[in-house]
């Protein structure tokens, strides 16, 4: 049988099987808004453990739309085909909102810029005199308007209030913090700092449903405390590793994306592995 997905991302495939939908997390990687032809061995495993692992541990906070990720559970084909072991996830189709729920813990990224100009961010003032990589005192739900294309536009609450209403707003807020208040405590048992996140909610039958991908290295900032320091950029278990790679290049970030190098490669998915053995084995 001759399989396609419907749609493929940066990163991910997707595949439509009339109520559910099939997620399959490739080795492709991504950085900014570039696809490399290169791929990071057992990415895409990694991520969809982890993003298991975690809609488990928050089921208690919300409903996800995750049905199983256990490979002998997936339908036919899928279920005998090796490509799909480990790397792919049965979730419920649910109608997505247009909002990334963003919560920041510390001050870093396009946060820190913000704040750096404004002193605010998402028109939420922050005291003044705050560092890189500091610990703000409470998490901030900083919320962006997806793009197709790019990068997610920063907002403001009031703005997610006219996008999607008052009360769906109020639960976006509300759930996305206390996800991250949850397991940014958990992680700090296992040494890692969740600097910020973000999330994704749908629509189903009327409730509020978690989706996409939570907590993994592609859509969180994670930290190791023995090297924390605020003042500083810190190191990342994410691809921030290969951010900075790029940066030191000269590459104008336009495509075609620079190839990497096996040390690069390998380097990052060392940085993959470590955050999955920390925070899920």
């Amino acid at each position: 049988m001759d399989i396609k997905p419907f749609k493929t991302g940066k990163v991910r495939d997707l595949y439509d099987l009339g109520s559910n939908i099939l997620m399959v997390a490739s080795d492709r990687i991504s950085a900014f808004d570039c696809v490399f032809k290169e791929t990071i061995p057992s990415k895409g495993i990694i991520l969809n453990s982890i993003s298991a692992f975690f809609f488990e541990y928050t089921k208690d906070i919300i409903d996800n739309h995750m049905i199983t990720s256990k490979y002998e559970k997936l339908p036919p084909p899928f279920n005998q085909n090796e490509y799909f072991k480990g790397r792919s996830m049965l979730v419920r189709k649910i109608e997505m909102l247009p909002i990334e729920c963003v919560v920041r813990g510390y001050l870093e990224g396009s946060g820190l810029k913000e704040y750096m100009k404004e002193g605010c961010i998402c028109k939420i003032p922050l005291r003044k005199g705050l560092k890189q990589a500091d610990k703000l005192d409470e998490p901030i739900f900083t919320p962006s308007i997806k793009a197709e294309e790019g990068h997610d536009l920063n907002t403001s609450y009031q703005e997610t209030v006219n996008i999607v209403g008052a009360e769906i707003a109020a639960l976006l807020k509300q759930k996305s913090l206390e996800l991250y208040i949850k397991v940014s405590e958990y992680a700090m048992q296992k040494g890692i700092i969740i600097a910020d996140t973000k999330f994704e909610f749908g629509i189903l039958d009327g409730k509020l449903i978690l989706a996409d991908e939570i907590f993994t290295p592609d859509s969180s900032r994670f930290w190791d405390i023995k090297d924390y320091m605020p003042g500083r950029s810190q190191k990342s278990f994410d691809k921030q590793y290969l951010r900075e790679y790029l940066e030191t290049m000269g590459w104008n970030k336009m495509p075609p994306a620079p190839k990497l190098t096996k040390h690069v490669i390998t380097q990052t998915m060392s940085k993959y592995k470590e955050a999955y053995e920390r925070l899920v084995k």
